[in-house]
């Protein structure tokens, strides 16, 4: 059956509204759950306040629209670096009451964005494959692997269709500035504001970077083809280091944008790109837009605020 309305859990924020914006042109029927959400329509989305263990507001939810995508994440890995009950207290019981609020609703499609950038840890090889043992070094990279665990033991007890996207670092117009993450969004606003951008470790940790259009499509895609389950990698396939990305900064930019090193952390990961074979074989997707081409429009983005 053809999906006709969407829910999105935690869809308020950078990737939800642009995944929403994408399917409401589709034509689709799209509801925003979050905590912090404006109700009404907006955007040609309807957005909806409350959590998503709150069983009398999603329940209605879960009854009316045929695919859950889940984007729910209150911590970020530097946040939840030295405090593992702050992970599992924001992310992983919400995460338990939503799955007992979505029993009542009988079988339904579930969609988990999680993360393809941290949950590896250091790979034994790379580009990373989707059956590499996850080896989190965050407790924030832990908590998307046990919610993982969570919603794959959920979805077989009540045999459901689970989708598990790990996609890679996303970037792009609309991504707001939050503390130690988000490092393309950081660095150009480093630029604009002349300031230096700290680095942990050499500046030699190589990273994948996907442009949020790229990964926007990839949803749309597979919220599109009903018959598809199971884990991918979503990334560009591309390593690129941390001083290489401040040397292409600097030339988009046309700023002179100066680094402070400071010694490595154990919570990031020293080298990572991502194997998205796997999902261009099932959709057909591979990611579109390169680094360069990315950071100009979202650099363009950020000088017209």
């Amino acid at each position: 059956m053809q999906c006709e309305r969407v829910l999105l859990i935690g869809g308020n924020g950078f990737i939800g509204r642009a995944l929403g914006r994408r399917l409401v042109a589709d034509g689709l029927e799209v509801h925003v759950l979050a905590r912090h959400a404006t109700p009404g329509m907006h955007e040609g989305m309807v957005f909806h306040r409350g959590c998503q263990s709150d069983v009398a507001v999603v329940t209605p939810l879960f009854k009316r629209c045929d695919v859950v995508v889940h984007l729910a994440a209150a911590t970020t890995p530097g946040r939840s670096a030295r405090a593992p009950t702050l992970d599992a207290a924001e992310n992983l019981v919400p995460l338990a009451g939503f799955l007992e609020a979505l029993v009542a609703a009988g079988s339904k499609r579930i969609i988990f964005l999680s993360s393809g950038g941290a949950i590896y840890g250091n790979p034994l090889g790379l580009p990373v494959t989707e059956d590499h043992p996850a080896q989190p070094l965050s407790y924030h990279a832990a908590g998307k692997a046990a919610a993982e665990a969570f919603l794959g033991a959920f979805a077989r007890q009540v045999k459901t269709s689970l989708t598990i996207l790990r996609p890679s670092n996303v970037y792009g117009p609309g991504q707001p500035m939050q503390a130690d993450f988000g490092i393309v969004r950081t660095l150009l606003e480093k630029a604009r504001s002349g300031e230096s951008l700290a680095i942990w470790g050499s500046g030699q940790q190589v990273r994948d970077f996907l442009y949020i259009d790229d990964l926007v499509e990839a949803c749309a895609r597979l919220i599109g083809m009903p018959s598809v389950s199971g884990t991918f990698n979503v990334g560009s396939g591309v390593g690129v280091s941390l001083l290489e990305l401040v040397a292409l900064a600097r030339k988009i930019t046309d700023r002179d944008i100066s680094i402070q090193l400071h010694p490595e952390r154990g919570i990031d990961v020293e080298g990572i790109y991502l194997d998205s074979r796997k999902l261009q074989g099932v959709l057909g997707w591979q990611a579109a837009t390169s680094l360069e081409d990315g950071m100009g429009k979202t650099w363009a983005w950020l000088t017209s605020q």
